[in-house]
């Protein structure tokens, strides 16, 4: 079964943030961390992952970031601290 990701990134611990989703989260953070995307996260270098959730439906995962895209950055943080409270690096969890 496919699955889809939605995750933020940060700059740094209490940095800049972005948040995504994607089908193929393991590619996507190589290219965000190679700098292959140009945008945001290249321009502000944000790279670390500090957040995801797995989905098995893409219309809950694009749901779940425009939703948490709208929510102001206190709230972005919080859900962060909750489930990474020292806004560790993930990838490297996944075997990066």
């Amino acid at each position: 079964m496919k699955q889809y990701y939605f995750y933020i990134l940060a700059s740094k611990k209490d940095g800049t943030l972005y948040v995504g989703v994607t089908s193929n989260l393991r590619q996507r953070l190589y290219q965000h961390r190679e700098g292959l995307v140009d945008g945001f996260t290249k321009k502000y270098g944000v790279k670390r992952l500090v957040y995801y959730e797995a989905y098995d439906d893409v219309r809950v995962a694009i749901q779940r970031e425009k939703n948490v895209k709208e929510w102001n950055r206190a709230w972005k943080v919080a859900l962060i601290v909750e489930g990474n409270p020292q806004w560790d690096d993930l990838c490297e969890g996944l075997g990066f």
